[in-house]
């Protein structure tokens, strides 16, 4: 019997844990481990800030393999023309990898498929970076769900594939003048003055997300469900960007909590509540993606046909200052400067800074998507398109656009002693509570005592929440009027 070399192709899945695609193929004689930058060909671009994770994920991935001593293969440059290339050079017999679920991504790799298949090569792709491939999920009607609630009932009814460990070994062998390539070619990091930063925030790659994964698991998943909305509290995962790019797997997540959930009675219902909560979080995620692929269109265009009609405004001062963290309204910059400098921003405060964007300057929440887009390090184009539409209104199962955050509420509810605000807006850290979230309420001797000079040190707040939730009404009514037309 012949021996045979088997290419892994390496993309959204940088982990050697339940890595369906590499266990399969470690079982073979040759593996050959390759990743491809081709940053054209995904859906939207590539943003900065995930570039910098990217850098550092292959980084780590690289340092993974070194204990089984096989090095990983990088290449920039079209993807098929990449693969053919290798496949030549190498010898290969076949070609395994995980399935990327992206309208563009997923008709490119059809396209892969259907020509390396007409030339005798084996291809095999697998499911691992969700719990449950999409379309899967239906209802009686056989149909996509449309409603989270309904969807999750139907997803915790079926099975979860359990995770496949580490490959115990992995043979490979490559031609003697066969170029392995370095990761700097790649050009992954930007000359963005916040990238450097990152590394006090983050350690991407396999080791650094179950790490974070374990802590969380430890202790933070039974205060999950109380703590989760809080933004100075150390209440959520933080995974999402190890998600992203698939340096650990849900299906792992989802065992290891089901497993700490069956330690726990139902009698025990708080603790029991609070893990729930977590999971139906990570179901969630599927559920973006299962409407993603149904509905591909939705990366640029609303869901609800409807919202074409929407009186959109264009203003790029008010756009800038959202983006800069400078609208005078300290919950939604707290949010914005966080974002820039960390990367990363709360799921609370992403849904307030956004729905100010949409409802309070009528901002059309592309310009929004497009600025996540660059600048998290956890983008994951169907998760943040649909956080975009949800609260735009114009998705399924969205927030009603009538629902209008107030920041000033918001911040009262949830950041109670403005522990977050002062944390991102230090020039106003010393107003009284009171104040911390409008500081044009404050009297101007307060101001002039703390040395405050509202529109110099601290701007004024670019709308009045009143009038701006006003004109966003009057905008929503208007497109229901020319719809009924």
């Amino acid at each position: 019997m012949s021996k045979k070399t088997m290419i892994v192709w390496f993309r959204k899945d940088l982990r050697l844990q339940d890595n369906m695609a590499l266990y399969e193929a470690a079982k073979e004689d040759n593996v050959i481990l390759v990743y491809i930058h081709a940053p054209d060909e995904e859906d939207m671009g590539m943003g900065s800030a995930e570039s910098w994770w990217l850098h550092h994920s292959l980084k780590a991935l690289q340092q993974e393999l070194k204990t089984y001593h096989v090095p990983l293969i990088l290449r920039k440059g079209p993807t098929q023309e990449t693969l053919q290339r290798i496949i030549e050079e190498t010898q290969a017999d076949g070609i395994f990898f995980t399935k990327r679920y992206e309208p563009q991504i997923s008709e490119r790799d059809q396209q892969i498929s259907n020509v390396l298949a007409e030339q005798g090569i084996s291809v095999q792709t697998f499911h691992s970076n969700l719990l449950f491939t999409p379309g899967t999920v239906r209802n009686k009607q056989d149909n996509v769900y449309k409603v989270f609630t309904p969807f999750l009932k139907q997803a915790r009814q079926q099975i979860v594939e359990k995770p496949v460990p580490k490959p115990k070994r992995i043979n490979s062998k490559l031609p003697s003048d066969f170029v392995v390539g370095e990761l700097e070619e790649l050009g992954l990091l930007s000359d963005y003055p916040w990238s450097d930063k990152f590394n006090h925030y983050w350690t991407p790659g396999e080791n650094g997300a179950y790490t974070k994964w374990k802590d969380f698991l430890l202790d933070a998943i039974e205060q999950y469900d109380d703590q989760r909305d809080i933004p100075s509290k150390e209440g959520v995962s933080k995974l999402s960007p190890h998600l992203a790019w698939g340096e650990i797997s849900p299906r792992s997540i989802w065992y290891q909590s089901k497993e700490k959930l069956d330690m726990v009675s139902k009698e025990e219902g708080d603790r029991y509540k609070q893990i729930e909560s977590y999971l139906r979080q990570v179901v969630w995620r599927d559920f973006a993606y299962h409407q993603l692929v149904s509905y591909p269109y939705v990366i640029n265009q609303p869901l609800k046909d409807e919202f074409k009609a929407f009186p959109w405004l264009k203003n790029t001062e008010a756009l800038d200052r959202w983006k800069s963290g400078m609208t005078g309204y300290p919950l939604i910059d707290a949010g914005m400067r966080e974002l820039w400098e960390t990367g990363w921003m709360h799921n609370r405060i992403r849904m307030i800074t956004a729905s100010f964007l949409v409802k309070h300057l009528l901002i059309h929440w592309l310009e929004g998507a497009a600025w996540f887009r660059d600048t998290l390090i956890d983008h994951d184009l169907a998760n943040n398109t649909m956080g975009w539409q949800w609260v735009a209104g114009s998705g399924y199962d969205a927030s009603p656009y009538f629902r209008v955050f107030n920041p000033i509420l918001q911040g009262e509810k949830f950041d109670k002693d403005g522990e977050y605000v002062r944390k991102w807006i230090p020039e106003i850290a010393d107003l009284p509570n009171k104040y911390i979230f409008s500081p044009w309420t404050a009297p101007e001797k307060v101001l002039t005592q703390l040395g405050i000079k509202l529109g110099q040190t601290y701007p004024e707040h670019i709308v009045d929440h009143k009038a701006a939730r006003e004109r966003a009404l009057v905008a929503y009514y208007e497109m229901k009027e020319i719809n009924s037309i």
